[in-house]
């Protein structure tokens, strides 16, 4: 019909954006090739640089491009007056505008853009200030354009109350904008600085300065937000307030039964590196220390068997010394007669395993910030970067204590955050173990429960050197992980009702007797092989695991497993 438009099928449009990619491509490609043998000529004249401002066009993360252009630029400095240069560089910047364009989040492109600036004989400041401005606009989270600025910022020494300014603006605007909050925590500081102790644990608290009073006063009162501001503003401090132990020997642990030693130490060590030694009633050993799990260069517990016969006679007294030359620290340990093994350790409180000692005025600023997130909880009750602040918190100030209300808090994070649900089971049972440990350090026992705790991994375990029954029942372990091994004087262990499927972490346990896996997941037999290397397994409980459904399971299982004698299916 006269005066329509005749509509194209889609399978003619396919065909002809198909051929118009293939066109272009043989352009692209062509291109390229030509570009390449340019720089392999070594030719740095404008031709080639307009090559690749031809291909950069379509594809600005060609850094192999970008460098060929640095190259070019650095030649065409040689051979042109001031002016020219100047103008050469003004025509990269519009350039480069047009390549940021087509990829906002270009590496390439961002980090030619502040070498360009480098080079330029008058860098116009305000103009990189405005495009960072635009950029923001379009994406407040463009982190390579925040960098940008800050580079910007550095160079042409602009004040920091005006970039103060230009946080409150993009804030104003957005206030979940993580990216100005996190800026504006590193202005502050600048312009009003404190002493270090409290400026490292809450930068925005008033100094003696009117000023900076004035200034929180008018933030806080003005906008009527204060809880959120106080949260956005948590210095990340809040975030390590876990201990840095001291270097040091933690336990030392001596068994007659296959003479051995086991060193536990603060921080995972590398026993060559650091240079252990152990001395024998005053005589120096040559051993091998292996660590646990084995073939791990760095770990917190490391063994050695001494030669055979060396303290295997239960009438004869020993006393042993392990010393770290590396921190120039020792500790010994007595074997007595008549006993079969012996340890010494230090009983570690809570602020020296897992949280550092807070003073009057840290904890004061603590509970300030706790209060304050209370109060932005009661405003969103389902604010995930509320929740974990607090949750956090509570873990520096007292975590026994708000152990209850961290447990309530863990659960309302994984209904209103599924997509980090398994994150904060993880972190969950972290402080669950934590707390645990703490527990058992003040009994002094040998015997450590874990069951029905919701546990998703294992962790600490270093600090159960000596258990000798754990008991991890009712939770979610999918796995005996290989640091399971730390637990060197393990006997018996039950680990009944999880959805464990791996028992790596079983390995080489030379005391362990007994073992219930009852109502598991494991399905293969080979999966049970870990066991055969325990020689004082005599017990083990399969009820209600797959792998009990298989053909001529017990004779396998008594193959596989030849010292086990109650073996119950």
């Amino acid at each position: 019909m006269h005066g329509r438009v005749k509509l194209k099928s889609t399978a003619q449009q396919e065909e002809e954006r198909r051929k118009e990619r293939e066109k272009k491509l043989k352009v692209y490609l062509a291109t390229r090739e030509a570009c390449f043998a340019k720089r392999k000529q070594g030719a740095l004249d404008e031709d080639a640089l307009q090559l690749t401002q031809q291909l950069l066009s379509s594809n600005p993360d060609f850094a192999t491009l970008w460098n060929y252009r640095r190259e070019i630029l650095l030649h065409q400095e040689t051979v042109r007056e001031e002016d020219e240069v100047q103008k050469l560089y003004e025509a990269e910047l519009a350039f480069l505008e047009s390549c940021l364009k087509v990829n906002p989040k270009s590496y390439g492109s961002w980090h030619h853009r502040g070498w360009v600036c480098s080079r330029l004989p008058r860098p116009d400041w305000v103009r990189e200030l405005g495009l960072c401005d635009r950029c923001l606009l379009l994406d407040d989270r463009n982190f390579h354009c925040w960098d940008y600025r800050r580079m910007v910022v550095k160079a042409s020494a602009v004040p920091v109350d005006q970039e103060l300014q230009f946080t409150d603006r993009l804030i104003g605007s957005n206030f979940s904008n993580y990216s100005s909050w996190h800026y504006r925590s590193t202005l502050l500081p600048l312009l009003h600085p404190q002493s270090p102790e409290v400026a490292t644990l809450c930068p925005h608290r008033p100094s003696n300065s009117p000023t900076h009073s004035h200034r929180v006063c008018e933030e806080q009162l003005l906008k009527g937000i204060r809880p959120y501001i106080e949260l956005m503003m948590m210095p990340h401090s809040i975030f390590l307030i876990r201990a840095e132990r001291e270097e040091m020997i933690s336990c030392v642990y001596v068994c007659r039964e296959g003479e051995k030693v086991v060193v536990a130490f603060s921080r995972p060590v590398k026993a060559k590196a650091v240079g252990l030694m152990l001395v024998l009633d005053g005589q120096p050993q040559e051993v091998e220390w292996v660590s646990a799990p084995p073939a791990v260069q760095h770990s917190p517990v490391w063994i050695c068997e001494l030669p055979p016969g060396t303290i295997s006679d239960i009438n004869n007294e020993h006393n042993l010394t392990v010393h770290w030359t590396e921190t120039h620290t020792h500790r010994e340990c007595a074997l007595y007669t008549g006993r079969t093994e012996s340890w010494c350790r230090d009983s570690a409180t809570d602020q020296e395993l897992f949280r550092c000692e807070l003073s009057v005025e840290k904890t004061s600023v603590l509970q300030s910030e706790l209060q304050s997130c209370t109060q932005l909880l009661e405003l969103e009750p389902q604010n995930k970067w509320c929740l974990l602040t607090i949750i956090l918190l509570m873990r520096a100030l007292d975590p026994l204590g708000y152990e209850k209300e961290t447990l309530a808090h863990f659960q309302t994070l994984k209904e209103v955050d599924l997509m980090r649900s398994c994150y904060y089971s993880d972190l969950c049972s972290k402080f669950m173990i934590e707390n645990t440990i703490l527990k058992m350090e003040y009994a002094e026992v040998r015997v450590f429960s874990l069951s029905h705790k919701n546990l998703s991994i294992l962790c600490h375990l270093d600090q159960l050197l000596l258990v000798t029954h754990i008991n991890l029942c009712s939770n979610q372990l999918i796995r005996i992980p290989p640091e399971f091994s730390m637990l060197q004087c393990l006997e018996v262990l039950e680990a009944d009702d999880n959805v464990i499927e791996s028992l790596e972490g079983l390995n080489n346990h030379l005391k362990l007797e007994a073992v219930s896996l009852r109502n598991n997941n494991i399905r293969l037999m080979s999966l049970l092989k870990p066991l055969a290397s325990c020689p004082k397994l005599t017990r083990l409980d399969l009820r209600g695991n797959p792998v009990i459904q298989n053909e001529n399971v017990q004779s396998e299982l008594s193959e596989l497993l030849l010292l086990v004698k109650n073996l119950v299916l």
